[in-house]
């Protein structure tokens, strides 16, 4: 694979493109975020390392203007910031995943084959699944609500196609995070409750609809019947 790096911390630049270039892959670096962007808009990429805080811009600038251009390249943030919130304005910003340092070397290539292999997943379908007024076109990742479009990040569409890939079934938080993310997250924190409430607003803001139920100490369910 073709691997970007983009990472000013000379000590972790060198580890990762010395790990990433032992498993036979592709590096090119970047020192600086406008470097980084502009290579990433420029060349084509399999996946991009971004780090946060970079000397000139934050990380997540890089991801949304990025994501803003129509860039598609998943992107895997590593980076020292560990709080929560944090993580999730990274994958809400666009960001596939997200690996906190100081890391394990077989940890982040788990990390990087975990997306490429979603991302693979992703190309292959060519159904357009429906609940109720509820519509996901997994080859065009386009969601319509009562034939509106509505906009969702990278996390939000996996996480809702998911879902209408297995309507009127209970999905434990593990399956979910397991399956959307390729990662096992801790299923005490409410990370994954965050990115429910997200697809929740968005849909009610069309529909009084309660699609997304909640299964109490179970799980959650995508309810399609005419009950929902």
């Amino acid at each position: 694979m073709k691997i970007l790096v983009i990472e000013d911390d000379r000590i972790v630049r060198t580890l990762v493109k010395h790990v990433l270039e032992k498993e036979g892959h592709e590096v090119a670096i970047a020192e600086r975020g406008e470097t980084g962007e502009k290579t990433a808009l420029e060349e084509s990429f399999d996946i991009i390392v971004l780090d946060l805080g970079l000397p000139d811009k934050n990380g997540l600038e890089v991801c949304k203007v990025l994501r803003d251009n129509d860039i598609k390249t998943p992107i895997l943030i590593l980076s020292a910031y560990q709080n929560t919130d944090t993580k999730i304005t990274g994958l809400n910003t666009g960001a596939d995943d997200y690996l906190t340092k100081p890391f394990d070397n077989k940890e982040l290539l788990a990390r990087i084959d975990a997306i490429t292999r979603r991302v693979k997943k992703g190309d292959a379908p060519t159904n357009v699944y429906e609940c109720g007024e509820l519509r996901i076109d997994l080859v065009n990742r386009e969601f319509y609500v009562r034939d509106v479009k509505v906009l969702l990040t990278n996390n939000e569409f996996n996480l809702m196609a998911y879902f209408m890939k297995n309507p009127n079934r209970i999905l434990e938080k593990d399956e979910l995070t397991n399956n959307v993310w390729d990662i096992n997250f801790d299923t005490n924190t409410n990370f994954l409750n965050v990115y429910i409430s997200y697809l929740r607003k968005k849909i009610e803001e069309i529909t009084p609809v309660n699609y997304i139920q909640t299964v109490r100490k179970k799980g959650f369910m995508l309810k399609c019947g005419s009950d929902s």
